[in-house]
């Protein structure tokens, strides 16, 4: 009971931990980073980005603009902001997989350093909670209810997501077993052939010059 409970809890604090996620960091001009995230299908995702802009009350030059382009990894693209200074995106996962935020800044000379602020959420955490509490009129609470209830939820479709995955790997090292059995097999055939091959050639040459 008391194991069942802790797996319980480190599976709450594993999906509360990974499903928000907010960055800050540095692209020089002319490169590129790319930031992946593990989605399950028809997980939603919400992402907010912007440029951080070190002198106030100024406008972003064209060289510390953004393109950012959000990809699955089939390569089909939910998200595509050319030369930006902020945007968000949102969107339910159609596939499971990784999928990657990429930011490119464009190629400036003399370089220069963009500072970039990115805030990344999916599952539980990707919902706008005190609009639904505003929407919906509820009570604390009840929003606590339901945020636990979603939670719970994110939890039994992580672990059947975990259960199919493990069925994969298990299928997966099944199949490369039958094939490491199959390839021992013709390694041994192929060696065994060999051997009587040489020792027919032994016994023809031996004989050829009546030594036996």
């Amino acid at each position: 009971m008391m194991r069942g409970f802790g797996v319980f809890f480190i599976l709450t604090l594993g999906l509360l931990s990974s499903v928000a996620r907010s960055f800050r960091f540095d692209i020089q001009s002319g490169h590129t980073k790319c930031i992946a995230e593990d989605i399950k299908s028809k997980a939603m995702t919400v992402g907010k980005y912007s440029v951080v802009n070190l002198n106030e009350g100024h406008p972003l030059p064209d060289s510390h603009k953004v393109t950012l382009r959000v990809t699955s990894s089939y390569g089909n693209s939910y998200h595509f902001g050319d030369l930006v200074e902020a945007g968000q995106f949102a969107f339910t996962a159609a596939e499971s997989g990784d999928y990657l935020a990429c930011f490119v800044i464009p190629d400036h000379q003399p370089p220069v350093t963009v500072t970039v602020d990115f805030d990344w959420r999916t599952g539980v955490a990707a919902r706008d909670w005190p609009n639904v509490a505003k929407k919906g009129q509820i009570d604390a609470m009840e929003m606590e209810l339901r945020k636990l209830f979603d939670t719970i939820r994110a939890i039994h479709e992580e672990v059947s997501y975990m259960r199919y995955r493990e069925e994969e790997m298990q299928e997966l090292n099944r199949v490369t077993n039958s094939q490491m059995a199959w390839l021992s097999f013709l390694s041994l055939l192929v060696c065994l052939s060999v051997a009587g091959s040489q020792l027919w050639h032994l016994k023809t040459f031996f004989e050829r010059k009546k030594l036996l």
